[in-house]
This record gives structure tokens, C-alpha cells and sequence, in this order.
């Protein structure tokens, strides 16, 4: 069954553009990429522009999940830092720490390029703000600044706190933060949709509501459909939290976690310019986290108290009122227009999950809340694998995973009971 996109701001907002069609009978590709989120679109933008027939299945519409459903910022705070440089260790020595921070910022460059070449109208901004509220945090906040200079951003990046913080934004929560402004934010559906126009002017043949419902495996795989079939050289699967395909080495790593957000009635001019003069993007630096940033319309984009139950928010304005009200006290009684939910991929070491389930199989999941940036890097390590450069594909196939336990109710159980103990413990701290 397709499904419409979510009832979001992002959807009510989109470009409009013409429908790609949905796959009726047999189709040839030499890559046959399953998910038209971002990872998968830039997958078939690489590929193609390596010369490749890609095919790119998609069983609802452009970006329908967590691509067209986050909070629309692109920083570079990799999700699982602490546990990649141990495990990058492992393949790349003493080197670990410098590719790990060109991987930080490696996304940015990417999409800033997609949107100059491919002219995307996605109100890319930059400006962000990772801010403390607590000592630990300040602590860890102007170490990660003094990293920042001497990575040669200084003119980029700085420790905020004080009146500079207070002229940044109006959040009486906060007592200080880093001031990023190579971080950026967007209106993420619209990079998607624009991306994935940009595919398929480069040739790739794109296909919407067409729902893989099977692989065969073997030489050549083919790509069971609805109502047809692709047969490929190669498969990549990038349908993240909302995959349903394959299992093997998959099972078990990656757990869909539920996101909330809202968005509010257009803010007068005067209010969005005192809550946010500079229209930066923000998020706190809690393990369970809120974040927040003003579209192009003036309205208040807020999310936060993510649920790794595996329970279904019903009232995700009722219940994110009230943090959002505690940030922005200016906010009280505002109006709130959207609502929306989606699954967001967990790993439990936060390290993204790169691998293949054949030799002609590949699969890319799991960016825990870091998406945006992390998947236009991640399309790319997957292409050059696809055509034979494997060397950063190995370094993440490599990486020791931690599987949860079998079973839907018993693996959110054990992941929630983590996420518990460690917002418990940064209460304490």
C-alpha cells in the first residue's frame, strides 16, 4: 500500500514537481538502489555520474521518511565520536582522528555543491548553535571549540556565552554554547526533491510508488515489484528504519526510535527576530535532546524527547508544549499548526551500519539522529565500494556491532532502558 507523506510542514511547504512514475513490468539497471531518502538519491547521483544505469525504487513518494520528516539542520556532531575513534582504530591507526573529523564536515561540502550545481531552492542557511546547559556541558563545549581553531575554523566556529549568547537567542536555559557557521539548516524535503530531480536529469530512472517486495538472489539479482521486476548487477538497500527486505547481518543492529516535532503559526516579525536575531538552528547538548530552528516562513520548528519505546506518540503537540514553552518562555499559548512523528534509525554504538548480505548485496542504515550530513557521505563511500573502491566501505564494515535482542518488543525495551540510564545519569552529573 503507498502511503502519503506525513502531515508535516515539510510536505504542506514542498516544491511542487511532476510525479515519477511507478514501475509497471521488467526493467535492466546495472545498480537497482531500494529508498529514494538521501541516502539512496545520492547513491543514484553518484553512480550515475560514474557512468552506471542506476534504477531507484521508491514505495512511497520522494523523501516519505525520516528525509522528509527531520529537523532540517546539517552539523557536523557525528553521532557515536567516542566509540568511531576506537573503532577506527582498529583499520586506520594513528589516522583515525583526522579522517574522523573530515568526515564531520565532508557532508556539508557535498550538499552546499548539490544545491550550486543542480540551482536547489531548499532555504539552505547557515548559523548554529550546540548549546549548555549544565557545567559538564560548557566543559565539553569549549573543548570541542578550542578543536575547532586549532582545525583552522576559528573564523568559523567560537565559544559563545554571556551577551554574545543572549544576542544570539532568546532561551534562558542556556549558559553558554558553540557558535557554528559551517553548520547549516534546510528545508529538507525540498533538498530531497531537488536532488532527486537532479538524478534523474543525470539519467537515472526513478520510480515512486513501487514497493520491492522480494530479492532473488544469484548473479544477477532481481528486484521483485507490485507489478514488475528490475534485474541488476548490483543492489543497494537504503530504506534505513523503514526497511523491511533483509536480514542476516542486519538483524539486530539497527532499532527504529520515534521523533516528534512541531511547528508553529508563522511568528510575527518582531518576535521570530527576538527569539532568534541571527536565524540559527540550535540544538542542547543532552543525550536526549531538543532542537529548534525558524523556517523561512517564521515559524518555530521543535522537536525533542525522542522515544526509543518503539510506542507511537498520539499527541506530539501536548507533548512537547511544554519544553517548548520552557525554551522560549516569549512562546507561551503560540499556536501550533503541524504536528508530525517518524522513525529515526538507531545503532546502539552509533557508529552508521555499512555492510552486504551478498557479494553483490550492499546496505547503508543507521545515523542516529545525524542524518542529513552523514547520509550525502555515506552515498558516496557506497557508490565507490559499488564500483570497486573499497577502502572507507571496509573501515565501517569492520566496525564490532552490539546486537539487541531478538525480537521487536524486547529489543526497544532493552534499547529504551539504556537510553534511560544514561539521561539519568547526565541528570545527576
Amino acid at each position: 500500500m503507498t502511503l502519503a507523506h506525513a502531515s508535516s510542514y515539510y510536505a504542506a511547504t514542498a516544491r511542487r514537481y511532476d510525479p515519477f512514475p511507478a514501475l509497471e513490468g521488467a526493467a535492466e539497471a546495472d545498480v537497482a538502489v531500494v529508498g529514494a531518502g538521501f541516502t539512496g538519491i545520492n547513491a543514484a547521483i553518484e553512480l550515475a555520474g560514474r557512468g552506471l544505469r542506476v534504477v531507484l525504487l521508491e514505495a512511497n513518494s520522494i523523501g516519505w521518511g525520516a528525509t522528509g520528516r527531520n529537523g532540517g539542520q546539517i552539523t557536523g556532531s557525528l553521532s557515536g565520536d567516542a566509540a568511531m575513534a576506537r573503532e577506527f582504530r582498529r583499520s586506520l591507526g594513528a589516522g583515525a582522528a583526522d579522517y574522523i573529523w573530515e568526515l564531520r564536515w565532508r557532508g556539508h561540502r557535498i550538499i552546499r555543491e548539490r544545491v550550486a550545481r543542480f540551482g536547489i531552492d531548499c532555504d539552505l542557511k547557515h548559523g548554529h548553535l550546540q548549546a549548555a546547559m549544565t557545567p559538564k556541558h560548557e566543559a565539553a563545549l569549549r573543548a570541542l571549540a578550542r578543536t575547532a581553531e586549532a582545525q583552522g575554523m576559528g573564523d568559523e566556529v567560537r565559544y559563545a556565552e554571556g551577551e554574545e549568547l543572549r544576542s544570539l537567542i532568546e532561551v534562558p536555559l542556556y549558559t553558554g554554547g558553540v557558535l557554528n557557521m559551517r553548520n547549516m539548516h534546510v528545508h529538507s524535503l525540498n533538498l530531497a526533491i531537488g536532488e532527486a530531480q537532479a538524478a534523474a536529469s543525470l539519467g537515472v530512472r526513478i520510480f515512486e510508488r513501487t514497493r520491492v517486495t522480494g530479492i532473488r538472489h544469484g548473479r544477477r539479482p532481481v528486484l521483485e515489484t507490485e507489478a514488475g521486476r528490475v534485474t541488476c548487477d548490483t543492489v543497494l538497500l537504503a530504506g534505513n528504519a523503514y526497511h523491511r527486505l533483509a536480514q542476516g547481518r542486519m538483524r539486530g543492529a539497527l532499532f527504529p526510535a520515534a521523533l516528534g516535532i512541531v511547528a508553529t503559526e508563522p511568528l510575527p516579525e518582531e518576535v521570530a527576530r527576538r527569539i532568534n536575531p541571527r536565524d540559527i538552528a540550535v540544538y542542547d547538548d543532552r543525550f536526549v535532546l531538543d532542537y529548534h530552528r525558524l523556517t523561512a516562513d517564521r515559524r518555530l520548528i521543535f522537536g525533542g524527547g525522542t522515544n526509543y519505546s518503539g510506542r507511537a506518540t498520539r499527541d506530539i503537540a501536548a507533548e512537547l508544549r511544554p519544553a517548548l514553552e520552557r525554551t522560549y518562555p516569549r512562546l507561551r499559548g503560540v499556536g501550533i499548526a503541524f504536528q508530525w512523528s517518524g522513525q529515526d534509525g538507531i545503532i546502539p554504538n552509533r557508529i552508521p551500519h555499512l555492510g552486504r548480505i551478498r557479494p553483490n548485496v550492499f546496505f547503508a542504515e543507521g545515523y542516529s539522529g545525524h542524518g542529513i550530513a552523514t547520509s550525502h557521505i555515506v552515498a558516496g563511500i557506497m557508490a565507490e565500494a559499488i564500483t570497486g573502491t573499497m577502502g572507507e566501505f571496509d573501515v565501517f564494515d569492520a566496525v564490532r556491532r552490539l546486537r539487541l535482542p531478538a525480537g521487536q518488543w524486547a529489543a526497544h525495551q532493552a534499547l529504551a532502558l539504556g537510553m534511560w540510564y544514561y539521561t539519568l545519569r547526565e541528570r545527576l552529573a
